[in-house]
């Protein structure tokens, strides 16, 4: 890694988000948000009936600590992942979490800030690119630099699967959702006296929210395109939570 790289992951170390009690104890979002365990399987189910049987080499951003890239290799037999993540409390849940396939052969975790990660790889080099509830994270303009990297990467007819919080197009409705989600999680810390937890998530939706963040839903879709991806489209939705797909042209 590069001096210019150094900085660049310095910086968004410190500004990490899954570097306290989030990353240690990040097993309590599927408590707050039940989509999540719908999500994660759709991305592997996704991948699976994509190639079903074809041997395929793949990333995964922001593979925390391993929920969803358990989902992709467990019903994806001819998928090898390199799962990247920039926080090593969440990495080592993962490597401990799925030691199985680390030992196979089938996975390795790296940690490394995203971007950085992506420009390191080759043109038209993988098969696949995954993510699941990762990207909401970045900022605007890096998550377009994202985007295109992923384009790049990806080999002709490749694919990319995001499963994701995108907001609602209508504000109404999303202001909605989300006071709806808020009041979920005081009502599921409070019964566990977990202010702690629920303090820590809502500083964090909060930066989600904010107008050099927020991931609106059509917004995504239409930079995809504008991009060059082809059949961008989303296979489930429910509130925030979508999966969308988007394919390099052959």
């Amino acid at each position: 890694m590069n001096s210019n790289q150094n900085a660049v992951m310095s910086s968004l170390t410190s500004h990490n988000p899954f570097t306290g009690r989030i990353s240690e104890e990040y097993d309590f979002l599927g408590m707050m948000c039940p989509n999540v365990v719908v999500l994660t399987q759709k991305l592997g189910a996704t991948i699976a009936a994509w190639r079903p049987g074809n041997t395929l080499q793949g990333l995964e951003i922001g593979c925390g600590t391993g929920l969803s890239t358990l989902s992709l290799l467990s019903q994806c037999e001819g998928l090898h992942l390199r799962a990247f993540d920039a926080s090593s409390a969440m990495l080592k849940q993962a490597r401990a979490n799925l030691a199985k396939y680390v030992d196979g052969g089938r996975v390795e975790f790296i940690e490394s800030d995203a971007l950085a990660f992506l420009q390191e790889q080759a043109n038209a080099s993988v098969d696949v690119v995954a993510s699941n509830y990762a990207i909401h994270n970045f900022l605007n303009d890096y998550r377009d630099q994202v985007f295109a990297e992923i384009l790049r990467v990806l080999k002709p007819g490749g694919l990319f699967v995001n499963g994701d919080r995108f907001a609602i197009d209508d504000p109404a409705q999303h202001l909605a959702s989300t006071q709806a989600d808020i009041r979920h999680w005081f009502k599921t810390f409070g019964e566990l006296k977990r202010y702690d937890l629920l303090e820590d998530w809502v500083v964090h939706l909060l930066s989600d929210e904010s107008p050099d963040h927020i991931m609106y839903a059509s917004t995504t879709l239409a930079t995809l395109q504008s991009l060059g991806f082809a059949d961008v489209h989303s296979l489930y939705r429910e509130g925030v939570d979508m999966l969308i797909t988007a394919a390099k042209p052959a």
